[in-house]
């Protein structure tokens, strides 16, 4: 006897989905193939539900046939810890001030805390996940930097920018199929064994461009760059590299760095890079495979 399963699929429900799937068509041409770099970090990381979403969107990225690369920070659990152990958080010019005593902390969290959870999120879809750190292989190499407020140099301790990247060991995860999940600590390179908190931003548009990367994506906690914070009708969907340039001086210091990744990207020959509400579920997908897009897009010109 023939067993026939009898579906109760609503077909105009159907019919909606497979729509939305024909839609989705001309960015999955455009980006097949492609190297796409998220930095990931905000309201995004600390949600429960939007690492699912989160998760879910990095793993639908490698299953489609995009290569995601995702680069972390973990401001606020970094803040967490640091207040357990009463230890100092301080920022400056939108930096965090990192001392001797809490570089060992931001470590510890980022690479033996933050990274392989997210690994695990992802790795609930398939085995396609890998943890990097930015020490690992002589990805990133770093260096010390201080920052200017207000036209006086104020130092950060350890904290450096990211100078060199060898994006060898992310090819190698490619190549083997692999979703490479980097954390943004990076070797200071003038003082060996010693590490730096390097900008989690800075440092994903520094691989993007090492990579040749396609695009940049950042997730942040607002809805995009507002011209003229706070008025929220002053949201700015697209803009070019030299219109972000004059922009940046009058820009809210949190703000800046997001920025300056995405100038330093368009700057470096990533096609667009653009900055996105992390609070909102599925905000990459929504960013890659909508016309409109989300957030602030930024291209060079």
């Amino acid at each position: 006897m023939t067993n026939i399963d009898i579906q109760d699929t609503d077909p105009a429900e159907a019919s909606a989905k497979a729509q939305t799937l024909i839609d989705s068509l001309p960015w999955l041409k455009r980006y097949s193939d492609q190297i796409i770099v998220i930095k990931y970090g905000g309201n995004a990381m600390v949600s429960e539900e939007l690492q699912d979403a989160f998760a879910e969107d990095m793993a639908y990225l490698r299953y489609v046939g995009i290569k995601p690369v995702v680069v972390h920070g973990g401001g606020p659990q970094i803040s967490n810890m640091l207040d357990r152990l009463a230890i100092p958080s301080e920022f400056k010019g939108g930096y965090r001030v990192t001392s001797t005593e809490a570089i060992s902390v931001v470590r510890m969290v980022l690479t033996g805390q933050i990274n392989p959870q997210l690994v695990a999120k992802i790795n609930a879809h398939g085995p396609v996940a890998t943890g990097l750190s930015g020490e690992d292989a002589g990805l990133f190499g770093g260096r010390q930097r201080a920052v200017f407020v207000d036209g006086a140099e104020h130092s950060l301790g350890r904290v450096g920018d990211v100078v060199e990247v060898d994006p060898q060991p992310v090819l190698d995860q490619i190549a083997a199929g692999r979703v490479p999940v980097v954390s943004s600590i990076a070797p200071d390179i003038d003082n060996p064994g010693q590490s730096l908190n390097v900008n989690a931003d800075a440092a994903a548009a520094a691989l993007a461009v090492a990579l040749e990367a396609t695009k940049l994506v950042v997730l942040t906690d607002v809805a995009g760059l507002y011209a003229d914070w706070p008025n929220r009708d002053s949201l700015v969907s697209h803009l070019t590299s030299t219109e972000l340039r004059e922009l940046l001086p009058r820009l809210q210091s949190g703000m800046i760095p997001k920025m300056q990744a995405c100038l330093e990207a368009v700057e470096g020959n990533v096609e667009t890079a653009a900055i996105i509400d992390g609070r909102i579920p599925h905000s990459v997908l929504v960013e890659l495979f909508t016309h409109k897009g989300i957030g602030t897009e930024v291209v060079k010109g």
